[in-house]
């Protein structure tokens, strides 16, 4: 790195990601596989990990709100996109207009969707969203029947176009559970009852990372993979599936000085030198994603060595135990905090008794974004 460079970012590998929706396609047997980029594409960066999913063979995108499908199309993405979390005063028109597909949980984001084509005068295009067993978004069994009778309606009057239904599991992430047979059952019986009323949908979609990955019988006619797309097991106990990790971060050294033995480091001094060392100083806190509660708990890797972080993590910084540093290790040097291999953002979510979506979704605030690999020289980062 040069001086120019930033202190503190995410290098993301837009290779990575193409190779792991290569192999997601490979798991999806016959299905199309809809690319999940929500939340900035889990802070990856949605444009760019989406054009690097769908050079690599991904039919659809998906996303939660109209605003995150809008900037997609903005920066020229024509493929289909999902949208799925909105509220009923959500800007429906704009979708409408740019051709994203409405996912709709209840009836009254159905009839928020028909105002919205009747002001348009265009035909929209939804997707139910059923509720099989989560019990968080989607139509609940109560409502259903409701909201198949107007979809009916509408679809008649061509306000709106059926393409598809979808569901979402709530324990994928152990796939021998019943549960999962439990929903599936569910989705088929909603589907039925569906075409029972003249609704027959174009696609229907259940499987998300997990299920994509252990459970073929649920892949139907599209899987909804998110995190594995960006190279995490969604069940890291029974296998990393072939994933690569697409995201490192890491910060440039500041400062690198001597310590005598018996001298506290950092607030509250929790660590003493046991012994005149050297340290380094990362300029990387938890106001940039490095959660407080792991202060003494981490390493870092720094070249082709590990070593402790020492000390309490800070708003901006925090401090690595360089020993005798017989590596030579010096200021501008760059400090990896997790990434491929190790440290690995699992290492982080064990520690703190959370998941590995949550680690990479950590980076923030002054954290500069850089791509690397062939797809970004092939304008994937653009």
């Amino acid at each position: 790195m040069s001086s120019a460079d930033p202190q503190v970012e995410t290098v993301v590998d837009l290779d990575a990601i193409a190779h792991n929706v290569r192999v997601l396609a490979e798991h999806a047997g016959d299905a199309a596989v809809m690319v999940v980029v929500k939340a900035d594409a889990y802070n990856h960066g949605a444009v760019p990990v989406a054009r690097a999913a769908l050079a690599a063979g991904a039919a659809e995108l998906g996303v939660t709100t109209v605003a995150e499908a809008l900037h997609l199309r903005a920066a020229g993405i024509d493929a289909p996109i999902l949208s799925w979390l909105n509220t009923s005063d959500a800007d429906y028109a704009a979708a409408i207009a740019a051709d994203v597909e409405i996912g709709v949980s209840s009836v009254a984001h159905l009839r928020a969707v028909e105002r919205a084509a009747r002001a348009t005068g265009r035909t929209a295009t939804v997707t139910l969203k059923v509720d099989t067993g989560l019990n968080r978004n989607g139509l609940s069994s109560a409502e259903y029947p409701q909201a198949l009778r107007l979809l009916r309606e509408l679809t008649d009057e061509r306000v709106l176009r059926l393409r598809g239904m979808f569901s979402h599991l709530a324990r994928a992430d152990e796939p021998q559970h019943p549960a999962n047979d439990m929903q599936r059952d569910r989705f088929l019986e909603a589907i039925a009852v569906a075409k029972d009323h003249g609704l027959q949908p174009e696609l229907v979609h259940l499987a998300n990372s997990a299920a994509t990955l252990t459970r073929p019988d649920l892949a139907f006619d599209m899987v909804r993979p998110g995190i594995a797309a960006y190279g995490l097991s969604p069940v890291p106990e029974i296998s990393d599936f072939g994933l690569r990790p697409a995201m490192t971060f890491q910060a440039r050294i500041a400062l690198v000085k001597d310590v005598a033995a018996g001298e506290g480091v950092s607030y509250g001094h929790e660590w003493v030198a046991p012994r005149a060392t050297t340290v380094a100083l990362v300029p990387a806190g938890y106001a940039d994603g490095v959660f407080r509660p792991l202060g003494g708990r981490i390493a870092v890797r720094i070249g082709d060595r590990h070593y402790p972080q020492v000390g309490r993590v800070c708003m901006d910084q925090l401090v690595v135990d360089l020993g005798d540093n017989t590596a030579g290790v010096r200021e501008g040097d760059t400090a990896v905090l997790f990434g491929p291999g190790q440290p690995h953002p699992q290492h982080w979510a064990d520690l703190l008794g959370t998941i590995h979506y949550e680690i990479v979704c950590s980076p923030r605030g002054r954290v500069v974004r850089r791509y690397v690999g062939e797809t970004a020289q092939r304008g994937g980062a653009r």
